[in-house]
């Protein structure tokens, strides 16, 4: 793959970045071109997708950006970008983001960043030795829920921390088809891979690095070819044990996290209200708030009785906040700051998925 020579170097500190979005899919459409073009000191300049449909779209949601039809044809284009997005699917992640570092290319990724946490550590080397910007997107690192927990915590609300639980639920009993949901390795479908990522790189987030690994991995849906119900269980160096569970198959959804400690437990209830109000066509930095939720959606914090029944006391909820993730890549880029997730780090959540791949095809536990 040809690429040429970066012209990020030359943007005057005064201009915008300008961002090249590849793929125009789930990811593309809902989460990185709207969080890029409402991102101060970035400009969505081109999104790359092949499909007349999507190209339409994008022509409807953003007049004035430049369409391409492959990522070659991104490349071709001179000047260059000053910061690429593969937001295409999985298998393409690794040799577009290879492409775009050998170049001095920054890169941006969704998750998984890869298949293997060598490939992704791979990725990591390769941009140290270029010294190019690479990040991976975890965007769930900003939900409302997990930053409302990371405040607790910080405040020492719960105690000694001994149980984590979290859910990734949802009740979809009917396939939708699509790569995602396909059983070839190279795909790298399934959800211990696509929601998964979420859960466990929240976990090692909130209580630090795994040294252990229990999961088991369901094909329940007619038709299905790779993961839909799955549980890990995470042992962490601290001692904290984390409890995860993704599902398209659970027609009753549990609390998204549940977390027990020494002093209280907090149990919140429902997902983000982000990705629901991009998907309807909302806009950060728009008249309405961004990011919060109703009170009656507020967990509960207390002990010895379930919030179900009136137990504890609400906790107001952290807003959710998405765009502070494309805010500190614009910052990383003009300052030389450091990445808001890193390619390391997505190879230690990548080490963990592995790690819970092999535990559920052999039914053991793995020592990491």
């Amino acid at each position: 793959m040809n690429v040429p020579a970066s012209a990020s170097e030359a943007v005057s500190p005064r201009s915008p970045l300008r961002v090249g979005v590849v793929g125009y899919g789930l990811a593309g459409s809902v989460f990185h071109a709207p969080l890029v073009a409402a991102t101060d000191g970035l400009v969505l300049d081109t999104v790359v997708t092949s499909d007349p449909g999507r190209q339409d779209q994008v022509r409807e949601d953003y007049p004035d950006v430049r369409i391409a039809a492959s990522p070659q044809e991104l490349w071709d284009r001179d000047p260059g970008l000053d910061l690429i997005v593969v937001a295409s699917p999985n298998r393409t992640h690794v040799p577009l983001a290879t492409a775009a570092l050998e170049a001095g290319i920054p890169v941006v990724v969704d998750k998984p960043l890869a298949a293997t946490a060598a490939e992704a550590r791979g990725l990591a080397d390769l941009a140290d030795r270029t010294g190019t910007f690479l990040s991976v997107f975890q965007n769930r690192r900003w939900d409302n829920d997990f930053l409302t927990l990371r405040r607790l915590l910080a405040d020492g609300e719960l105690g000694e921390i001994q149980r984590f639980e979290s859910r990734f639920e949802r009740w979809r009993p009917q396939l939708k088809g699509g790569w995602r949901e396909s059983g070839a390795p190279e795909e790298i479908g399934g959800l211990l891979y696509d929601l998964g990522s979420h859960v466990v790189d929240q976990a090692l987030v909130l209580f630090g690095p795994a040294v252990r690994v229990y999961a088991e991995t369901d094909v329940r849906r007619p038709g299905a070819e790779t993961d839909d119900d799955t549980f890990i269980a995470v042992t962490h160096a601290n001692g904290i044990r984390s409890h995860l569970y993704v599902s398209a198959t659970t027609a009753q959804l549990g609390p998204r996290f549940r977390v027990l400690g020494s002093r209280a437990g907090w149990v919140k209830y429902g997902l983000d209200p982000q990705e629901a109000a991009l998907r309807e066509g909302h806009r950060p930095g728009g008249d309405a708030p961004w990011g919060e939720e109703p009170e009656h959606m507020w967990g509960r914090l207390g002990s010895g009785e379930s919030p179900l029944t009136g137990g504890g006391t609400p906790v107001a909820t952290v807003p959710g906040d998405y765009p502070a993730y494309y805010a500190a890549v614009a910052a990383a880029l003009r300052e030389g700051g450091p990445a808001p997730v890193t390619a390391r780090e997505a190879a230690q959540c990548l080490e963990v998925l592995e790690a819970a791949r092999i535990s559920s095809r052999d039914g053991v536990t793995v020592e990491l």
